[in-house]
């Protein structure tokens, strides 16, 4: 079974082969750990970096423009961001709406030349997409899509207020949002992908950055329409949100959510169980604030396997990520790693 065919099954409960296990090391990681160290550690975990060969040392990893220390980037939509570690992306710090005078003279990027985070080739992602037998097809709209778009446009405190005023041109700078992001749907569909991704981070560490009565009145029904063209086409539909989500995942769920990613501790083990368990795929975002970053190898061994064996099945609806950023002593990573190959097989 390729891996392509593994995540699907994972996907729809059609008894994949083993768990799919994803470990992202974070671009920043380069300049904070040993580098050798780090690629060492990457070798001998073949089944998380199939194929994987050291490059020549020192690596200079190719920094996005919204993760490059002390160069502010100005995106598609005009929003500065400003990092102050290379690798790690930045923070909005200008918000060419925040004043809604600005709002009638204001023009959206093109979603045919760019992405909204920098240039798009659509051609060649056709291309990319047809080449690639060996991995599920994904397409995705940027991280941060519409709420958060929205958030770096007007400011987060400025789009609180205009969602509790009832602002009517809100309306209208959603849809204007919207439209841009209906183009890149689109063109991906256009390009032959198998899913689609939705990441858009919509909770703080307790509870969601916005009430649910305003994420159902302004952002809910743009989700379901960016999801429409992706679920007509039979396409995976995949949503990303850090933490705590408990009170807007069922929204999520209901606008077309197949494979859900989210933080296992910070929405907790049992309540995830307790509402997705042999129902909803659970991509389930591995713990990066207490155990792996505070805890022994042994807790990190313990962690993984508790998290398999309470969420996982033979029939699949499981998956596992993990994002590896500066700060996690590296024997837990090395423990990490070596709990995801050992237990992703668990159920056969």
């Amino acid at each position: 079974m390729t891996e392509k065919e593994n995540y699907l099954r994972a996907a729809r409960f059609e008894y994949p082969d083993h768990i799919p296990m994803n470990f992202v090391i974070n671009a920043a990681c380069y300049e904070n750990y040993p580098q050798d160290a780090l690629f060492e550690l990457m070798e001998r975990h073949p089944l998380l970096f199939p194929g994987f060969a050291a490059p020549p040392l020192p690596f200079v990893p190719d920094y996005p423009p919204i993760a490059r220390k002390s160069q502010p980037f100005r995106d598609d939509f005009g929003c500065i961001w400003k990092t102050a570690m290379n690798g790690i992306t930045g923070t909005v710090t200008g918000h060419p709406l925040e004043n809604w005078d600005a709002f009638e003279g204001y023009q959206p990027p093109d979603p045919n030349i760019c992405t909204g985070i920098g240039p798009a080739d659509w051609e060649k992602t056709r291309a990319r997409i047809r080449d690639d037998t060996e991995h599920f097809p994904m397409g995705g709209l940027r991280h941060g899509h519409t709420f958060l778009q929205l958030c770096d446009l007007r400011g987060y405190q400025n789009l609180l207020f205009d969602m509790a005023d009832g602002e009517p041109r809100l309306f209208r700078l959603i849809e204007m949002v919207e439209n841009f992001n209906m183009g890149i749907v689109k063109n991906y569909i256009d390009c032959g992908v198998g899913g689609m991704g939705y990441a858009e981070d919509l909770g703080m560490q307790f509870g969601p950055m916005l009430s649910p009565e305003h994420f159902r009145k302004y952002i809910k029904p743009s989700y379901e329409r960016l999801m429409r063209p992706a679920r007509e086409k039979g396409l995976l539909i995949h949503m990303h949100s850090d933490g705590d989500i408990r009170t807007l995942a069922g929204d999520l769920i209901d606008g077309g959510v197949e494979i859900l990613n989210l933080q296992d501790l910070v929405n907790g083990l049992d309540w995830i169980k307790s509402n997705f368990f042999g129902k909803t795929c659970i991509e389930l975002d591995i713990d990066r604030q207490k155990i792996t970053r505070f805890g022994t190898p042994a807790d990190v061994d313990a962690l993984i396997r508790e998290e398999v064996a309470s969420l996982g099945s033979k029939a699949g609806g499981l998956m596992m990520v993990y994002g590896l950023y500066p700060g996690i002593p590296l024997e837990n990573a090395a423990a990490l790693m070596d709990a995801m190959e050992k237990y992703m097989g668990y159920f056969r």
